[in-house]
């Protein structure tokens, strides 16, 4: 991600529930070509975000999983096409590129879990949602947003 000016936001959620609407709302405001770069460790939330934001933007809602063990998993949702990616598995830029990713950046929506595995291959237009569990209120998260594309200014005005 191009560090040049980079803005940032954070959001705290106090329940799944409220990680689930945050979720949905950021999801309305999605296009083709764009990408959420979630971060953060196993069990932070990171699925459980990309899980309610794809299914709400189904016609008709279906199972979401986790792409642990598929790398990749697509949907066709009202925004266009949705990619949601786990590179967890993966070790090299090549076997990113094998999966496609670097065309879907163009034309879908992608949610890329594990995003430190693109290193040169990171979209410079990509929002960052890194997520941080509290160890004081196992329900609660924070959810920290950077970006530096000025798209993503009015979209993130929109969850205030």
């Amino acid at each position: 991600m191009n560090s040049g000016s980079l803005s940032t936001l954070t959001k705290h959620t106090r329940s799944p529930a409220e990680t689930t609407a945050l979720a949905q709302k950021l999801g309305l405001t999605l296009e083709p070509g764009d990408c959420l770069l979630l971060i953060g460790p196993i069990g932070s939330g990171k699925t459980h975000f990309a899980r309610h934001l794809i299914q709400n933007l189904m016609s008709e809602v279906e199972d979401v999983p986790s792409p642990t063990y598929t790398l990749v998993q697509t949907y066709e949702t009202r925004q266009g096409e949705l990619w949601h990616a786990d590179l967890y598995r993966l070790t090299s830029t090549a076997e990113i590129e094998e999966l496609g990713l670097s065309d879907a950046f163009e034309t879908a929506i992608c949610l890329i879990e594990w995003p430190d595995r693109l290193a040169e291959l990171t979209p410079d237009t990509a929002l960052q949602i890194t997520f941080d569990a509290d160890p004081q209120q196992t329900e609660a998260r924070d959810l920290s947003f950077a970006w530096s594309d000025p798209k993503w200014q009015h979209r993130l005005d929109g969850l205030a």
